[in-house]
């Protein structure tokens, strides 16, 4: 049954009060100061800037005190289609320079070149630092400061009727229920195989697709069901959106939260420049 332990492998969502000098930032310098590090990390081109994007998202997982591989416990559902990808790119040359290039190997189609592996490189590192910063952003963050986050930094544009408070509620709760979807998945797979369903379906991709069919579909009813349940509870107790609203938590930027923000402007710019030399 450990093939089964869906939850273990979902890091989203979850909070680790562990209060370092990164929980006690205000949540609207970590929702901007992450997204600023994930789109320059994104946006290499160069093994370079993306494995040093990398390291430095490490880094402030060690400063978050974040057990390493509690973070990248996220990595392992995705690592089949991660290795595919890499495959294509290191076989195929997809997304690397093909002219000018040293060839390493070659056997038919296939030619491995030193640019396909650069490349290769730089599409790893810019998945993993970008998973392992969405992860660092819930370890940190409670909901309900990512809620007031949210919706602080969406404000301004409630005068083009951009409907702020409800688009940061329906973030959170969605980032609250991956948890509880994945336990609610690891619930129907042990069930089915509790009555001697095949749910492995071996390596055939197809078959193990059909397999899954039986599970999908309560996972798809008792996700309605909730959804019911979580509306009727709001508005039982009064909810009406955001128009009138006040808060009784104001957010106030602080001296840290200010050098927190120069240092991730000093970083992006260094990341920026690595990435514009190549």
């Amino acid at each position: 049954m450990d093939e089964f332990e869906l939850l273990r492998y979902v890091t989203i969502g979850q909070y680790l009060p562990t209060n370092s000098l990164i929980h006690r930032l205000d949540p609207r310098v970590k929702i901007v100061g992450l997204g600023m590090l994930a789109i320059v990390i994104v946006a290499q081109n160069s093994a370079v800037g993306s494995l040093l994007g990398l390291g430095i998202v490490l880094a402030l997982v060690a400063l978050a005190r974040v057990d390493m591989r509690l973070a990248l416990r996220n990595l392992v559902p995705s690592a089949p289609i991660l290795a595919f990808l890499a495959l294509l790119q290191l076989g195929f040359g997809w997304g690397a320079r093909t002219s000018g290039c040293l060839a390493v190997w070659s056997w038919g189609m296939f030619n491995v070149t030193i640019c396909s592996i650069e490349a290769v490189i730089a599409l790893l590192a810019r998945l993993v630092a970008l998973v392992l910063l969405t992860s660092l952003l819930t370890f940190t963050s409670t909901l309900s400061e990512l809620t007031r986050g949210i919706e602080w930094l969406l404000r301004p544009f409630q005068r083009i009727g951009v409907p702020a408070d409800e688009l940061a509620m329906v973030f959170t709760i969605a980032l609250r229920f991956v948890p509880t979807l994945a336990l609610e998945m690891e619930k129907l797979l042990k069930a089915q195989a509790a009555r001697g369903a095949n749910i492995r379906g071996g390596t055939n991709p197809i078959a193990r697709t059909r397999q899954m069919l039986p599970i999908l579909v309560p996972l798809f009813i008792n996700t309605l069901h909730r959804s019911e349940d979580l509306a009727a509870a709001m508005e039982a107790r009064g909810y009406t959106g955001g128009a009138g609203r006040t808060h009784y938590v104001r957010l106030h930027l602080q001296r840290a939260d200010w050098l927190a923000l120069v240092v991730v402007m000093l970083v992006v710019a260094m990341l920026v420049a690595i990435g514009g030399m190549k």
